[in-house]
């Protein structure tokens, strides 16, 4: 059995179409970002159009018990849709920014970079959810954030399991290495990717993670499995599986890909 298969059989990971992925950890089930509208176009005539072009794999219904949502950002229809939003109110928490934290109320609590919340577990134990820095789209936090808004990834630790990080819609390298240093003993890397770019803005530079910097940031974190996702499903992502696959070979590092 490699390293990758594993990890996977600690830490299931199931993707879903887009941002959204549903995975165990420590007995408890969490969910990125959900989307689970139908194909379909958001803000239209804005310039900021966005197309869905696919449903998930799975309707709310079908997905079980969830835990907790791991939700990167609450602005933008491609991260939360419709359908997303409202299944927010039957999941007993939601961590996101910390201006989502305040728009969305309930059971939405907002993290700021690092802070940390401490979960039970099933069997009594408990897992520890970081709030990890991201940048969504290029340049610094402070050019970024007044068009595309914040951002927050996660990183899951627990005694006894792999360590798990949830990159969201981050397209920074740097604040790749903040996680790197912080936790350099990642196992499972939740990549988001896709290259996506909207014309209208930064000039129609990628605002996530492209396929060669989603190889690199697997090399940073040294992590021993990537599960990429934010790759399918929208129109305005520009590189999918088979780019994800070639830039890994690049890099010498398909091993490390787990696409399901």
């Amino acid at each position: 059995m490699t390293s990758t298969d594993a990890t996977a059989e600690q830490v299931p990971v199931r993707v879903l179409g887009g941002p959204t992925a549903l995975f165990t950890y420590g007995g408890l089930a969490f969910l990125t970002d959900p989307t689970f509208d139908g194909p379909g176009t958001y803000l239209p005539g804005t310039g900021r159009e966005l197309s869905k072009t696919a449903p998930a794999a799975v309707t709310p219904a079908e997905l079980g018990r969830v835990d907790v949502v791991l939700l990167s950002h609450d602005e933008h229809p491609d991260n939360l849709d419709h359908a997303g939003r409202a299944l927010l109110a039957d999941v007993p928490l939601t961590l996101t920014t910390p201006g989502g934290g305040q728009r969305l109320g309930g059971t939405a609590r907002g993290l700021a970079d690092w802070e940390a919340v401490e979960l039970t577990r099933p069997d009594g134990g408990a897992v520890t959810v970081t709030a990890v820095p991201a940048v969504h789209g290029p340049g610094s936090r402070e050019e970024v954030e007044p068009v595309t808004g914040q951002v927050v990834g996660f990183v899951l630790t627990a005694p006894d399991l792999p360590a798990v990080y949830v990159s969201g819609d981050n397209a920074s390298l740097d604040a790749v290495r903040q996680v790197a240093e912080r936790f350099p003993s990642i196992d499972t890397a939740i990549l988001f990717a896709g290259a996506p770019r909207v014309p209208a803005v930064f000039d129609g530079a990628a605002l996530v993670l492209d396929s060669a910097s989603a190889a690199e940031a697997a090399r940073i974190l040294a992590a021993r499995r990537v599960v990429p996702v934010h790759h399918n499903s929208w129109s305005h992502f520009t590189e999918g599986i088979d780019d994800l696959v070639a830039a890994f070979t690049a890099a010498g590092l398909v091993d490390r890909l787990d696409v399901g």
